[in-house]
Order: structure tokens, then C-alpha cells, then sequence
């Protein structure tokens, strides 16, 4: 089992029968250009027929063990990287950005929260792709990291290009810590832009010293097909993932969540649609994290429906009722309250 790293992506795909339906996936968002609303997830052919109201509250969970710390950042080389700007901003400035080059941002509502906004999918790639295929794609080893031949070879093989393989990349800060020492462990050259981010993330981890650090990336409207709509799914997908980095009580009702709360039907029903979107759902912390993305955040239909994992309308409110019963108290409780009541 491939180690159980704190991080997600979003790819847009195009690949053969999935491109007709637009979906979020693997540590990644895959969209495809066209909503076919009527086709459901292959291999759910049964329907989740027992109401979630009929199953009794769990026990609160047990306190967990503190979380290890991740480990330091190996010092960047001898070479120096100016300091990079950064705005505190909130959702709605954030979508509205027009990015030009690479902007970054420090979420408002959980300052733990980068966000970069690349205007250029070639830079994003050249940047993320590598830490991207060690960290989370499926088929490539998670113990090492690609060299240039290798990172495009992988590429070519899933039918994108360097500049299509993701559009849009969410990491924790130990997965981000354990991808750059791999690579110096393996005297990989790191492209500039790679040496920018690890530049970025010293930077982040001195001015916030006490705490993890959540890595969001997203795509400028336009580039690959993006549209507003489908740029504002993408980041209200990927905070939360942001908050499960960086919040560990979130983390904790997450995994009991997905532990204790959903009945096997459930639970199995989102490892099969998690498994079709291309995600290792065997590891149980990225499975917890994703179906929390996709139950609560991803509302607009065109990237997920009750209908692939079994679900109507009304059991996929009733699941949503209970984890957000169950939340901590927080900014992002709040917003799923508040986008319960329109």
C-alpha cells in the first residue's frame, strides 16, 4: 500500500466514453468537456435504500494519538529567491482574480491555506507534475520521484500533455516535505519553478512557524476550457481539503465520519465511484478526505451526483444533514450551514 499522503489533485480528462461527464477525481478533479446527466457510475447498479436517519449516532471517537510532525524542509541550495508577494483574500476575490502570471494567496478565513493561481497550465505543470506523480497518481511508485524522461513518459502514456495532466493540485505540508527530500535523496535536477515552490514554502513555514500549511493550486478561467463556474467548483472543493490539512479537529470528525458514521454499503459505494475517478481508495485517509470534498463541497452536479454512489436527491441531504450535524465549530461548519439554508 503506497503511503498515506495528505494531498489531492484535479485533472481535466478527456478519454474516450469519460469525456461526456465532468468529474472531480484521484487526488485529482478530472472534467470532461460535456455533462451527460443521465449516466450513472459504472458498477452501482444497487440503490442505497435504508434511511441514514434509522442508523444511530456513533459514539464521540476516541482522542487520537498528536499527529507526527512533519519533517523539517531540506535547505533550498545555495542559490537565492527573492521573497514572494503574498494577498489575503476570500473565495469570491479569489475567483474574480485574473491572474497573469502566478498569484498567490493566503486564504482569509484559514491564513493556513495557500493558494497559487497560475494563468499558464505550462508553468503550473512544470511545477506540480512531478510532486503530482510521486505523491498521488495512480500506477506510478510513491517511493521515488521521476526524473524529466521518466515524469514524461508517464504523462504521455494517460493521453495528456504536460500542460493537461492536472488543472488544479492540493497538497499537505508533509507530503510537500517528503517529496523534496526525496528528490534530493535521488540528485534530481528540480526545474526552476519547482525551486520557486520549495523557495515559497520555506518562506511560509518561518512567517507561520507553529502549525501544518495546506498547498491549493487553480486554473485561470479560459486555459483548457475553464470557465467561471467550473473554476469556482474547483476551489470550493479543494479549501476544504485545504482545512482538512491544517485543522485537526475537521481531520478527526472527517475520518470518524467515514469510519463510524457511514454504513459498509455507503462507504463501499464511495470507494467504488472514488476507484472510477481514478484514486487509490484503499488508502484510508485520502478515501475519508475525498468523499468529505464531495459530499459537501462539490454541489453542482456536472462533477457529482447521488446517483454514483447509489443515493437519491433525498439520502444524499440526509447524509449531508448528518456530517455536517457533526462538525466543528468553524468557518467552514458555517458555510455548509448557510449553503444548507438557500
Amino acid at each position: 500500500m503506497p503511503p498515506q499522503d495528505d494531498d489531492e489533485t484535479i485533472k481535466l480528462r478527456r478519454d474516450g466514453l469519460d469525456a461526456a461527464k465532468p468529474r472531480l477525481t484521484s487526488r485529482r478533479l478530472f472534467i470532461g468537456c460535456a455533462i451527460c446527466a443521465g449516466v450513472a457510475a459504472g458498477g452501482l447498479g444497487w440503490r442505497y435504500a435504508r434511511s441514514p436517519n434509522t442508523v444511530a449516532p456513533p459514539p464521540p471517537p476516541p482522542r487520537p494519538a498528536p499527529a507526527p510532525a512533519a519533517p523539517p524542509l531540506p535547505p533550498l541550495p545555495a542559490a537565492t529567491i527573492p521573497k514572494t508577494p503574498i494577498t489575503t483574500a476570500g473565495e469570491a476575490a479569489i475567483i474574480a482574480n485574473h491572474p497573469t502570471n502566478l498569484d498567490v494567496f493566503r486564504f482569509d478565513r484559514n491564513p493556513r491555506i495557500l493558494v497559487l493561481d497560475f494563468a499558464s497550465l505550462a508553468r503550473q505543470g512544470a511545477m506540480l507534475n512531478r510532486l503530482a506523480a510521486m505523491i498521488e497518481k495512480n500506477g506510478q511508485p510513491h517511493d521515488r520521484a521521476l526524473d524529466d524522461t521518466s515524469l514524461d513518459a508517464a504523462i504521455r502514456a494517460t493521453g495528456d500533455t504536460p500542460e493537461t495532466f492536472y488543472y488544479g493540485h492540493d497538497y499537505g505540508m508533509m507530503a510537500l516535505n517528503r517529496f523534496f527530500a526525496t528528490v534530493d535523496r535521488q540528485q534530481i535536477k528540480l526545474t526552476s519553478d519547482e525551486l520557486w515552490l520549495r523557495a515559497l514554502l520555506e518562506q511560509e513555514a518561518a512567517s507561520i512557524p507553529d502549525g501544518p500549511l495546506g498547498l491549493i493550486s487553480i486554473p485561470a478561467i479560459g486555459g483548457g476550457g475553464v470557465s467561471t463556474d467550473m473554476r469556482a467548483t474547483i476551489l470550493h472543493h479543494e479549501l476544504s481539503h485545504g482545512e482538512f490539512f491544517t485543522n485537526a479537529a475537521y481531520a478527526d470528525w472527517t475520518r470518524a465520519f467515514w469510519t463510524r458514521v457511514l454504513d459498509d454499503k455507503l462507504r463501499d459505494a464511495f470507494r467504488t465511484f472514488l476507484t472510477s475517478q481514478d484514486y487509490d481508495s484503499g488508502i484510508e485517509e485520502l478515501a475519508a478526505n475525498e468523499t468529505q470534498a464531495y459530499l459537501m463541497f462539490t454541489p453542482n452536479p456536472a462533477f457529482f451526483r447521488a446517483d454514483q454512489v447509489g443515493l437519491t436527491p433525498t439520502g444524499l441531504a440526509e447524509w449531508r444533514h448528518r456530517f455536517r450535524d457533526g462538525m466543528p465549530q468553524g468557518w467552514l461548519r458555517e458555510q455548509a450551514f448557510a449553503e444548507a439554508a438557500r
